[in-house]
């Protein structure tokens, strides 16, 4: 089964990586120590990075499968 995601998917699931799980992780890792708020920080930073981790390679297979057919 090859994975190849349309140009307008691609783009959006990159920019989510790229620029709102970051900004997100740094956002919540700051209110909850500005605000003490007593949440298993670790393993909601872990989760999101391995959710975050995972649509990565997904979009890192689309896009050797898009060059692989159009090269």
């Amino acid at each position: 089964m090859k994975l190849q995601l349309s140009n307008k998917v691609y783009d959006a699931l990159k920019w989510v990586l790229l620029i709102a799980v970051p900004a997100f992780i740094s956002l919540f890792t700051t209110l909850t120590k500005v605000w003490n708020w007593d949440i298993p920080l670790e393993a909601i930073i872990a989760t999101i990075s391995a959710f975050a981790t995972f649509i990565g390679a997904l979009i890192g297979i689309s896009s050797i499968n898009y060059k692989k057919n159009n090269s």
